[in-house]
């Protein structure tokens, strides 16, 4: 059985005034059904039996929280996502970790459980460097309908973005200045258009781009072999990031609870 050792990346903020309402400015800390968001992910790891270590790189607040306590090893997060990414690879590679894919698991998805874990993860083919989960819009609403969601629409369906991202730590370390140079990027619409290419943009703006030409881009501009994972739980896509989200999810749980009262 294969075990992955996965890094938790969790300094993500929120500001006022959903910050207020929660009681705290990270994500990782929001309650959610008497649980942090973050021990409910590193149970959900734990519960899978497919996760060996796990590193949660956050800020100073996250690891002093006694849930923090549940990971293998904590770092101090640094000023970008690629940078946390790579502080947890810096980590894993001193404590002598053996996996040789590791997972990125972000630290606000509600309704992450251990044998969403486990069945993403016998799912994945063990060819590619990096492995990203996407839920098609109609999967998704089936399962969290009158949901807040952002799909992007190509030829052939609409996608949305899921969390739990396989990656190979060699290839990553080896395609560390491509990945920096796109997030670089990424806020300015000159610049991924020139990252892009202009086939590319015209083709987006044409509604005529498929799947397989976003992926073919990918691996040309980060220097790695990697697809789509289709066909995973729609909770993999559903994360907290506002108070829109989060209020959804509260009443989805309040739900979920009252039916398992009036069944018992």
């Amino acid at each position: 059985m294969a075990s992955y050792d996965a890094i938790l990346p969790a300094g993500g903020l929120i500001a006022p005034p959903f910050s207020l309402q929660v009681g705290t400015d990270s994500k990782a800390l929001i309650d959610f059904g008497g649980q942090t968001m973050l021990a409910r992910t590193l149970n959900a790891l734990a519960d899978s039996g497919k996760v060996g270590q796990t590193v949660v790189v956050g800020t100073p607040e996250v690891l002093s929280h006694k849930d923090a306590a549940l990971a293998s090893g904590l770092v101090e997060s640094g000023m970008s996502l690629p940078d946390n990414l790579f502080l947890g690879l810096d980590y894993l590679s001193k404590v002598g970790s053996t996996s040789d894919k590791v997972l990125v698991v972000p630290t606000d998805m509600p309704f992450l459980t251990g044998g969403i874990v486990a069945k993403y993860l016998e799912s994945l083919p063990d060819d590619k460097d990096i492995l990203i989960p996407l839920i098609q819009k109609h999967e998704f609403e089936e399962r969290f309908p009158g949901s807040p969601s952002t799909f992007v629409d190509l030829k052939g369906g609409s996608y949305t973005l899921g969390g739990m991202f396989l990656m190979s730590r060699e290839a990553l370390q080896k395609s560390r200045p491509h990945i920096e140079k796109v997030v670089e990027q990424r806020k300015s619409k000159l610049g991924m258009a020139k990252l892009l290419g202009p086939l590319f943009v015209a083709r987006w703006l044409s509604k005529s781009l498929t799947l397989a030409d976003v992926e073919r881009k990918i691996q040309s501009m980060l220097h790695l072999t990697g697809s789509a994972v289709l066909g995973v739980p729609p909770e993999l896509a559903y994360d907290v990031d506002d108070q829109e989200d989060y209020d959804y999810a509260m009443a989805r749980l309040k739900k979920g609870l009252e039916m398992q009262e009036a069944t018992s």
